[in-house]
């Protein structure tokens, strides 16, 4: 944030993983000291959540850093030219959910939103009791959420859920 104001710059290229402070938080706070500036979000997350996240605090675009250098190139003029930018394949979910075309249920492999809700709370070292305390339901139901989550999954432990829920950006490290 101190780069892009010293700099003057037009456009910032924003990863979202950062030390102190979040890429989409980053973005809001520099959209409201600069908002002559263009924020285009390059990471490797293609998750949902930060895809709307960082379009919700003000990024003109998000492109993925496996992207081909050129495309990364031309995505950086199309928003200095005004225009919005997102890789095909995040542009493609996005548009699938606004749609109605895919689900939450699709992209997190079956789970329901209880079974996400539950797989939130694990991933973030609550066990089952506090789970089940949070959410009013009983441990027991808790542990066979906790089963469908495996089985759908293809999982066998607790560090393999935290994993998945990692990728999916159930949770933030």
């Amino acid at each position: 944030m101190e780069k892009a104001a010293a700099s003057k710059a037009d456009v910032v290229l924003m990863d979202l993983k950062m030390p102190d402070m979040d890429g989409v938080e980053a973005t809001a706070k520099i959209m409201a000291d600069q908002p002559g500036v263009k924020v285009l979000i390059l990471s490797t997350f293609d998750a949902d959540s930060y895809v709307l996240q960082a379009l919700r605090a003000g990024a003109c675009g998000y492109v993925l850093k496996d992207a081909q250098p050129a495309a990364i190139v031309s995505s950086i003029m199309a928003v200095l030219a005004g225009e919005r930018v997102m890789a095909g394949a995040v542009a493609n979910r996005v548009l699938d959910m606004l749609t109605g075309a895919s689900t939450p249920k699709e992209f997190y492999d079956g789970l329901t939103s209880r079974e996400v809700e539950i797989l939130k709370l694990m991933a973030t070292g609550k066990p089952n009791k506090q789970i089940a305390f949070l959410l009013k339901i009983s441990e027991k139901t808790v542990r066979n959420h906790i089963c469908h989550i495996y089985e759908k999954l293809e999982i066998y432990d607790r560090s393999q859920a935290v994993l998945y829920a990692v990728r999916k950006a159930l949770i933030e490290l």
